[in-house]
């Protein structure tokens, strides 16, 4: 489970946006996350920057008229949403910033100016905030002094608005300069909160609850141990009159639960009691709180809550299905926190029957989510997205976790991509984690707790929701049946041959929101349709989701795209008969879709043809398929993020349709080299002159690495030729070397790449990339590690013997790397199969240090499929062997192992595993064979029987042996 991240509600009014993140996953909380949004949103039109009069340092400060004018005046035009206006008024910011008084007018105002609109004094503390922020430790000391004096006077200001900027700017302050520098400040907060005056003991409290939070590291290991104080005098406050004041002091508290801060452990009886009295407090932020401390509790210190955990579950049902959305989001998690621990199954398992009810109902749209959603709007297709509308992007690179050895029976792939929050909204208005969610994601969790224990409580809660008349009801259903997908598999196998029609009928339903649900239900559940031998699922199912791709509702479309995408995954080649109906709705779908959706239709074709690979590859697909790739290629410009998806997708694409792309490899290749220099040129501009030129976007490098391994990959030596008119070499050179890992993780992919494509025009840059190789073998940085190990492999095999001079570089390393413990399963069998193919080439040089590895060498390589990898990996092996048999002899029943995991190995590699065994067999004589073999599992033994026959050994000539010695210590002695 994630480490559940100590957070505190900071409300800021109209500045503050209330936060429904995931109490344990939610990101960190910074002050520009609170909506400062017109911080800088300045209408000024002709207000003079002018010279702010310096004041003598006297026994106070007054501020010049004229100047105060001014700046109220910029403030108070701080509204227009006209960018250039804002732009223009940020500059006089920054102009008046060049008077250190300047700082001083921002809190005079904040804090003395009680004349002016609150709005207003407000936007002066957050701009002064900013100022801290920034260059706090560039302030002259009257100026540092003077803010912190003037905020510890406006603590307890009558307004709510001044007293939480007051707060924020106290905070800010404090974590700048650390709360060493500023001694009086927790005193006198602490002094306030004994205070008469409502307002001074809310506003002090507000400033400490953030202080806990921004500073609690500080707090913790402070050598005045502050929280000795604190933590009892927060306590004291649990039972205060205010509802206000009581929510503080609880979210204080809570800051330290994580980091089981010791004077919190000490006061931990005191903290629950007081927790319990306030269980059923009337105010809503007074309950969140309180379950977002039991939460934390049961990560943290579950022991102190066993005692109590049946009441505790109890009292959690009851605030998941709280009146205050926020109360019950908060109470929620509790599910999720509780699966991680093992005490959750035998815990819980007597409450499931009430708790699975409450989780499917608030899995249900609210009224309110309904109109946010617009789920009355049925056809939109037609109306543009917003920019809003489309999430910040990010490139995730398809194609350079550098080869993931498939294992038997299953996929090598350890590199998963974050999981979206697949079937569950992502509008805009609804993108923060929320009781649907969360609701959905504690059933998903609890259903892999329970397994089939929990289908007889959701079988019949399903039945009842799948087929009642409200539509939002059945929608929940539906949502509540892909939840426990995962989990309940096995048992629900038995109800899917009804419930897969049913749910293909859904996909017609009249409600999009039903339709879009039902697409990711069905997407859960669609290995089970793959599987069976006769399509008679798959078929519907398939010719379904691609009618859904084409619909009128947008979100339709999205739901359906992704799960057509699923489907694509999980049936892979079964698709091959109908690619050319599936072509031509995702071809269709380029005349439909907005630009949101064609994300998700670039990642569709993308799947497909990884899926299917060059069964991609007939003229008639070609000719469906690349004429609207390559429009919009040509559409989009260089600087134009949209990029990403399309180069993404070109890469799959190229790779799977190898020569078949060759028609259009020339301007592809010649752009993605084009993107690699400008994003390097500028990178090398901003380094010399970050002033005058911005920071590159380094994902149109990688995006563009990418998509020439796709072609390097696909086009094979086709591509020499371009490498050669190119100077791909030289920029691989500086990209390999870039401080980003993602673009060195794309580097070395690329690198691996055109050495099995075009190793002669790699082959002269040898020597200059193989020390840039060696210093990325840290497995810390895991896929720019497993790519680099991956290519030294590649260049091993082309290089052979004179790979000799790099041995020494790279072979300490990898050895580490395949014994460091919990090393990732790709990155152990990457580095096996490069450690074995340098055997193969330089068995000399290798075979010394046989007996550090071949252990986990062979635990490493036994479970992957057959594949030339794997055959290089395995000779070079066998190699080293005969160089020194000794190394494996400790470890020859591992050996033994990995020789049975081959299915149909080559002819010559398998007499060379044939005369392996044979030869230690009749080194140490048939009794001490007969006496090693013994410990061999059955299986094992009839697998060396079949293919090598080990045991039917009347043929075999035999020697003596003295019975004292060991199998072992005979069999060091092979060699000698």
């Amino acid at each position: 489970m994630l480490a559940l991240s100590p957070l505190v509600e900071r409300r800021m009014c109209v500045f503050e946006a209330s936060n429904h993140g995931r109490a344990y996953n939610r990101p960190a909380k910074s002050y520009e996350n609170r909506n400062e949004v017109a911080l800088f949103h300045a209408r000024s039109t002709s207000i003079p920057t002018g010279h702010i009069p310096r004041r003598r340092k006297n026994m106070g400060w007054n501020p010049d008229t004229d100047a105060l004018a001014q700046i109220l005046g910029l403030l108070r035009e701080s509204q227009s949403p006209d960018t250039i206006v804002q732009q223009t008024v940020q500059q006089k910011l920054e102009e008046l910033n060049k008077f250190t008084d300047f700082n001083k007018y921002l809190i005079y105002v904040l804090t003395k100016l009680t004349s002016e609109d609150e709005p207003t004094r407000s936007l002066s503390g957050l701009i002064l905030k900013n100022n801290v922020k920034a260059h706090f430790h560039q302030f002259p000391p009257d100026v540092a002094q003077f803010i912190k004096a003037e905020c510890l006077s406006a603590v307890g200001d009558p307004s709510p608005l001044i007293r939480a900027t007051v707060g924020i700017l106290i905070t800010t302050t404090a974590s700048k300069g650390e709360l060493s520098s500023w001694p009086e400040l927790l005193p006198r907060l602490c002094e306030m909160l004994d205070s008469a005056d409502y307002n001074v003991c809310e506003g002090a409290f507000g400033a400490l609850q953030k202080i806990c939070e921004d500073s609690a590291e500080f707090l913790e290991k402070s050598p005045d141990r502050p929280l000795d104080a604190l933590i009892p005098k927060f306590l004291q406050f649990f039972k205060h009159s205010s509802s206000k004041i009581r929510s503080h002091a609880i979210a204080c508290v809570n800051q330290f639960i994580i980091s089981k801060t010791q004077a919190l452990m000490a006061n931990i009886d005191a903290f629950l009691q007081n927790l319990f009295h306030l269980a059923m407090d009337d105010d809503p932020d007074v309950r969140k709180n309180v379950c977002r401390a039991l939460v934390m509790l049961l990560d943290a210190h579950i022991s102190s809550l066993i005692p109590h955990m049946h009441n505790i579950i109890e009292y959690m049902m009851i605030r998941t299905q709280d009146p205050d959305e926020n109360v019950a989001l908060e109470a929620c998690e509790f599910w999720l926190s509780l699966a991680e621990h093992p005490i959750c199954k035998e815990t819980l398992k007597p409450h499931l029957p009430k708790l699975i009810p409450i989780l499917v109902r608030g899995m249900k749209y609210s009224e309110i989510d309904i109109i946010l959603l617009k789920g009355d709007v049925e056809e939109d297709e037609s109306v543009p997205d917003r920019s809003e509308d489309i999430k910040p992007r990010f490139h995730k690179s398809r194609h350079t976790i550098r080869h993931e050895p498939m294992e038997n029976g299953g996929s090598g792939e350890e590199f998963p991509d974050d999981e979206s929050d697949d079937g569950l909204d992502d509008d805009s208005s609804l993108s923060d984690w929320n009781l649907r969610k969360c609701s959905a994601a504690a059933l998903d969790v609890l259903a892999n707790v329970f397994r089939d224990d929990m289908l007889p409580v959701i079988l019949p809660i399903l039945k009842e929701t799948l087929f009642h008349q409200e539509w939002e009801i059945r929608e929940s259903g539906i949502l509540a049946l892909g939840a426990i997908a995962e989990g309940c598999m096995n048992g629900m196998t038995q109800h899917l041959p009804e419930l897969i029609p049913y749910l293909i009928s859904c996909l017609k339903d009249k409600k999009a929101l039903v339709r879009s649900i039902t697409c990711w239900t069905l997407s859960r559940y669609c290995h089970w349709a793959v599987v069976l031998p006769d399509h008679s699922y798959l078929k519907p199912l398939m010719y379904e989701l691609l009618k859904c791709v084409l619909d009128s509702n947008k979100r339709v479309q999205e739901a359906a795209c992704s799960a057509f995408a699923t489907l694509e995954e999980e049936a892979c080649t079964e698709l091959v008969p109908y690619l050319a109906d599936i072509l031509k709705t995702l071809v269709f779908a380029f005349r439909k879709y907005q630009a949101k959706n064609l994300l998700i239709l670039y990642d569709a074709i993308g799947t497909l043809a990884d899926s299917v690979g060059n069964y991609l590859n007939k003229e008639e697909y070609i000719q469906m398929l690349m004429p609207p790739l390559i429009e919009k290629w040509n559409v989009l410009k260089d600087e134009d993020k949209d990029l990403f998806p399309l180069l993404e997708c070109l890469s799959s694409v190229a790779t799977a349709l190898q020569s078949g792309f060759l028609p259009y490899c020339g301007p592809v290749y010649q752009r993605c080299v084009s993107l690699v220099e400008q994003t390097l040129n500028q990178t090398m501009a901003h380094a010399q002159n970050p002033e005058q030129f911005e920071a590159a976007d380094k994902d149109f490098m990688i995006v563009s690495l990418d998509l020439l391994s796709g072609l390097a990959e696909g086009l094979n030596g086709h591509v020499g030729q371009l490498v050669q008119q190119s100077n791909i070499m030289q920029l691989l050179y500086q990209a390999m070397q870039d401080p980003m890992p993602e673009v060195r993780q794309s580097s070395f992919a690329l690198l691996g790449d055109l050495t099995k494509a075009c190793f002669q025009h790699v082959a002269p840059c040898i020597s200059e990339f193989m020390p840039i190789l060696g210093q990325n073998l840290n497995p810390e940085l895991i896929s720019v590690c497993n790519n680099a190990t991956w290519a030294i492999g590649e260049i091993s095999v082309k290089l052979g013997p004179e790979m000799r001079v790099y041995v020494n570089l790279v072979l300490t390393d990898l050895i580490f790397i395949i014994n460091k413990p919990n090393t990732p399963k790709t990155l152990l069998e990457n580095t096996a199969i490069t450690i074995g193919r340098l055997g193969y080439v330089c068995p000399n040089e290798v075979a010394p240090l046989l007996q550090q590895f071949i252990r986990q060498w062979c635990i490493s390589l036994r479970n992957i499929r057959d594949n030339e990898e794997k055959d290089s990996a395995f000779r070079g092996v066998c190699n080293m062997i005969s160089v020194n048999p000794g190394g494996v002899v400790e470890d020859f029943i591992f050996f033994c192992d990995a020789i049975a995991s081959w299915v149909n190995p080559k002819q010559d590699l398998k007499e060379m595993f044939h005369k392996i065994l044979h030869c230690f067999k009749e080194q140490v004589g048939e009794e001490n064979w007969k006496r090693f073999t013994e410990q061999f599992p059955p299986p094992l033994k009839e697998r060396l029987t079949q293919q090598y026959g080990v045991w039917c050994c009347d043929h075999v000539k035999t020697r003596a042996q003295d019975e004292g010695i060991s199998v072992l210590a005979e069999l060091c002695g092979v060699c000698s």
